[in-house]
């Protein structure tokens, strides 16, 4: 794994070698350079107390658990940690404890992603000053109608100019509705310090297509989401940040084995048991529904932060047969 140190040195180099902006990099120069993301994460859930703060110590009891399973490493301050919800200091704050707290072998991959372009460079510095591995920047998206391919190529190469660690790509069309343009996704593949694609929109055609279009360049594609994880691995994906992994995180884990094994008749009966839970806790009922599963399994959920509701009964009676009709309870 490279150190932040290593990115730096690494990234100078380029720097020195193209200059400030022709950054574009080559297949031979990829070669033992780029960050191993592969393997599956959790894109941690944050606790709250009943009034609605941060509740560390369950935070902290959750990271113990996750520990003993044989995850690459955690995503913190994605889409299911609530991140919009959370100050610039908790998001931070956040980032910090878990990378106290987590074993130095496993990754931590920190949501830094902001509006502005300027906003995401500090909040990318900030997130490393706190031992971020690797940063999960988001499509901006308010003015989605302008987030054209001239206007994210330009946001994405900013924030890799500036990071003293690896950034990894994030589209999320489901909560910032727009898709990052497969065109700025090679154009960006080519930067040294961007090492891959977080891409959760489920269609296996594009992350194919991504996986196609960069391999030259050692560029990694993760899956968003355990419901089409065989999937991707089948046209080259190498791991997965999967909401579903909160819950289920060693099944994931053993998909990915059989997945990468080539075991695929074993790894369909899986992935065909994950299909309606994953749909449950993400598409269908979002976080609530995933820190009441949560909770079901031993983990600490617990509520989400305003304007964010519980999930009803008549919800949670539904949750729980998706779940247990399909074995896991």
């Amino acid at each position: 794994m490279l150190g932040v140190g290593a990115v730096k040195k690494m990234f100078a180099l380029s720097r020195a070698n193209y200059g400030n902006t022709l950054w574009k990099r080559t297949a031979s120069q990829a070669a033992g350079q780029r960050l191993d993301i592969s393997g599956i994460y959790p894109p941690i859930a944050t606790p709250f107390t009943e009034k609605e703060e941060l509740d560390y110590h369950k935070l902290e009891e959750n990271l113990q658990k996750y520990a003993q399973i044989p995850f690459k490493g955690l995503v913190v301050q994605g889409s299911n940690g609530e991140y919009p919800y959370l100050t610039e200091e908790e998001r931070v704050e956040v980032v910090s404890r878990v990378r106290l707290s987590l074993p130095r072998d496993k990754l931590v991959m920190a949501g830094s992603g902001c509006e502005s372009t300027r906003a995401t460079v500090q909040m990318t510095e900030r997130m490393a000053g706190v031992g971020a591995d690797v940063v999960l920047v988001v499509t901006p998206c308010f003015y989605k109608g302008k987030m054209d391919s001239r206007a994210l190529t330009h946001h994405f190469t900013q924030v890799a100019d500036s990071s003293p660690v690896p950034v990894v790509l994030y589209s999320v069309p489901a909560n910032t509705g727009l898709e990052l343009p497969m065109d700025a996704v090679c154009r960006l593949a080519q930067h040294p310090n961007i090492v891959g694609l977080k891409d959760s929109g489920g269609d296996i055609t594009r992350i194919g297509l991504a996986v196609h279009k960069t391999r030259a360049l050692d560029f990694q594609v993760l899956a968003g989401s355990a419901g089409f994880l065989l999937a991707a691995y089948s046209v080259g994906a190498v791991g997965g940040v999967c909401a579903l992994a909160n819950v289920l995180g060693r099944q994931l884990c053993e998909l990915q084995h059989l997945c990468v094994e080539g075991r695929w008749e074993e790894a369909r009966e899986l992935q065909w048991r994950l299909i309606e839970p994953n749909a449950a806790v993400t598409r269908k009922l979002g976080v609530p529904a995933l820190k009441q599963a949560m909770e079901w399994f031993g983990f600490h959920g617990g509520s989400c932060r305003s304007p964010l509701q519980p999930i009803t009964e008549s919800e949670a009676q539904q949750l729980r047969r998706d779940f247990s009709s399909n074995g896991w309870l």
